[in-house]
């Protein structure tokens, strides 16, 4: 399963890949609004710092001329293997239509249930978004929302992967990548979660002063 960072924090995003094996980023209108400054000049300093990983950017017009126009721009600044992100409504799943049949990377977004991702994938998106922890705060069951989605692309052999999104803690994101969904993406702080443990932390420390003990302060496998 691949992980991506959902975020137009370029201090966020750096620090993510400083640490961790992250595959790209994805950006949605809400999250370029956080960043407060023009959106191309956030994307383009984005796109610049993790070259050719996967970038997913979000088209925000009501009808599908708008949707497929964006796209062109998007690709433009951005390069042609950006992602345009595009939300799963009848006008969206004309634009997919559209902008697939001229080799455009689409992702389907703003989805809810599994036949919104079947029809999207059917219109020709490569990725489908799932709203895991928003599907659950409806009364729904957000992890499998994707599993669900992530059988009938098998089951029907859609060429579309789940890349599931809106995440409230690790352990979603855990069950999903024991069910071997395509890919997640999780904000920063989720993604710290991944790995976030105090009796790892803990026994990495015992073990430092246990060396420090023998070898002395400060000493380590190369100082000696």
């Amino acid at each position: 399963m691949k992980l991506l960072i959902d975020s137009a924090d370029i201090a966020a995003i750096k620090h993510a890949y400083g640490l961790y094996p992250v595959d790209g980023v994805t950006t949605n209108p809400t999250i370029l609004r956080k960043a407060g400054r023009p959106p191309y000049e956030v994307l383009k300093e984005i796109r610049a710092f993790i070259g050719r990983d996967e970038f997913h950017v979000q088209a925000v017009s009501q009808n599908a001329e708008g949707m497929v126009q964006e796209a062109k721009r998007i690709t433009a600044e951005l390069g042609e293997d950006t992602f345009v992100k595009i939300p799963a409504v009848p006008q969206g799943l004309k634009a997919i239509s559209i902008l697939s049949g001229q080799g455009v990377s689409v992702t389907a977004t703003a989805i809810y249930t599994p036949m919104q991702a079947f029809l999207a994938a059917k219109a020709g998106a490569k990725y489908c978004a799932p709203y895991v922890n928003r599907i659950d705060n409806l009364g729904g069951d957000g992890v499998q929302a994707a599993r669900d989605i992530h059988d009938i692309f098998l089951k029907n052999a859609l060429s579309c992967q789940v890349l599931a999104a809106s995440f409230k803690n690790s352990r979603q994101v855990l069950e999903l990548c024991r069910y071997g969904l395509g890919a997640a993406t999780a904000a920063p702080d989720i993604i710290e979660g991944l790995i976030k443990n105090p009796a790892v932390d803990g026994a990495v420390r015992a073990f430092t002063a246990d060396f420090e003990a023998l070898a002395g302060p400060g000493m380590d496998m190369e100082k000696i």
